[in-house]
């Protein structure tokens, strides 16, 4: 096994834990732990390989993905029992975990696949965003990317990093290694330090507020 297959892994389980803790929040059965597991966990990349054409999709190729969520989604459970319920930081910073692992996977399978590098970066960021988002809907929550710190954007830093990288044929272990941690960086500065975009508020104009008063 390789250290980047031992590494995509890792982001499955990541991703897991962090779709286990959102459905415990919400209170749902065992069953709907494991879905909310598992969409969480392989969403994005199902998403990102069906758009680049890449088929089988991942875990069809390789049910150990569908196995490692699952067996992260029991753990979870069982280590919540057995201690004590994990908090919402505990949930963000298994999240910001995931996202820097399949951020980076995403661009780098794009790249395989010779997608240009505005591709290679939504597809980084969609294959660590999407998963998320899916899970977050499912369960009546307004997705992190769209509300709350900065999220989005360390996907964005984190692939352009790699595609530098990349292209400065540096070795790909280094690659890897540094992209991962620019968006786990900037994903974990955002949550410490509540740091976001600026917001856009649409203001109507007094004009229109005179028009409705007469």
């Amino acid at each position: 096994m390789s250290w980047l297959y031992a590494f995509d892994l890792f982001g499955v389980a990541v991703f897991a834990i962090s779709g286990a803790l959102m459905a415990g929040r919400k209170s749902m059965d065992l069953f709907g732990v494991l879905v909310i597991a598992l969409i969480t966990s392989l969403g994005g990349g199902t998403l990102r390989d069906t758009i680049l054409d890449n088929h089988p999709v991942v875990w069809i190729r390789d049910d150990l993905y569908i196995l490692v969520a699952v067996l992260a989604a029991l753990g979870t459970i069982v280590w919540v029992r057995l201690t004590r319920p994990i908090s919402e930081l505990g949930l963000l910073v298994a999240d910001a975990f995931g996202l820097a692992i399949f951020t980076v996977i995403g661009t780098q399978v794009a790249l395989a696949q010779s997608a240009p590098v505005s591709a290679a970066v939504i597809m980084g960021v969609m294959t660590g965003v999407a998963g998320g988002v899916i899970r977050d809907i499912i369960c009546n929550e307004i997705p992190l990317i769209f509300h709350r710190e900065i999220y989005a954007t360390a996907c964005i830093a984190g692939s352009l990093v790699y595609i530098a990288l990349y292209r400065l044929d540096t070795p790909r272990d280094l690659d890897v290694a540094i992209s991962v941690a620019t968006v786990l960086a900037i994903r974990l500065a955002a949550i410490h330090w509540h740091l976001r975009l600026p917001q856009f508020h649409l203001l109507e104009s007094k004009t229109g507020d005179n028009e409705r008063d007469q």
